[in-house]
């Protein structure tokens, strides 16, 4: 299956507003500049990288649909939404006629479980599949980071050097937690990857799993995991560690709304204080 995601510019610093979001425009560009460059004519999986809330749902699922009817998609998605605009999107696409979002791509790990709050039961709701990405908590859950010994900071952590940073509680606390983790995976005679990604596949709303490797011998244990099921008790120890729906360092969250980063949607003017 060829999946590939819409929404940023392809340069990195890009900043023009017509070469980003999810508007009709920049949509159509980008589904033809990534067939272009796949050497393609049609994309299986099409998924919204985030949410744009300079444009309305409506026209972002009426260009995809478009694409759909066209032969260049066979299925869209998307990444990162908030359950309730999953659930904006499947109304919309209800209402109006249009194709709707068929999969959700969210972060989920053992250390990032906000979504078993509200995006998946959403997901399940609406049948939505779901692909969930950074299984291993960017390296954190293969038991590479310990307490006392300080992380080389290559070129991918320094770009988000506060998911690294040794002093932020948030890592404090996954520290602690890897720890009582490995005990657990130990008791369990598997690796702490394998436990971790285990757990990632276990709860009923998650479609699959995308794995994260450098290496064939990487990919090759990772693989190795979807041989192992983990038993309640296990599940219910690690709940004891991370409780249910909790994130234990709010900056592992890539996407944040902006009712909580635009000061502006957070006050009043000034005028009417």
């Amino acid at each position: 299956m060829l999946a590939t995601k819409g929404h940023f510019p392809v340069r990195f610093k890009d900043e023009d507003p017509n070469r980003q979001g999810n508007s009709r425009r920049w949509l159509t560009k980008a589904v033809d500049d990534s067939l272009r460059r796949l050497g393609t004519d049609r994309i299986d999986l099409y998924q919204v990288h985030r949410p744009d809330p300079s444009t309305d749902i409506d026209e972002t699922l009426s260009v995809l649909s478009d694409l759909v009817r066209a032969g260049k998609l066979m299925a869209i998605g998307t990444s990162d939404f908030p359950a309730e605009q999953l659930v904006e999107a499947q109304w919309t696409a209800d209402r109006r006629s249009h194709i709707p979002f068929r999969t959700e791509q969210p972060p989920y790990s053992v250390f990032v479980r906000g979504i078993e709050a509200d995006v998946l039961p959403t997901a399940q709701k609406y049948g939505l599949g779901v692909l969930t990405w950074s299984p291993l908590n960017s390296g954190w859950l293969t038991g590479r980071f310990r307490r006392g010994e300080p992380i080389e900071m290559n070129l991918f952590r320094q770009a988000v050097a506060h998911k690294f940073n040794l002093d932020l509680p948030g890592n404090q606390r996954k520290l602690d937690a890897v720890e009582r983790l490995s005990a657990l995976a130990d008791e369990a005679g598997i690796s702490l990857t394998h436990l971790a990604l285990a757990f990632a596949s276990t709860h009923p709303g998650v479609t699959s799993v995308i794995l994260g490797a450098r290496t064939v011998e990487q990919l090759t244990d990772q693989l190795a995991a979807s041989e192992v099921q983990l038993d309640d008790e296990i599940l219910d120890r690690i709940d004891e560690i991370v409780a249910p729906g909790v994130t234990l360092n709010p900056a592992d969250i890539d996407y944040r709304r902006p009712a909580l980063t635009d000061s502006e949607q957070r006050r009043r003017p000034a005028r009417h204080r």
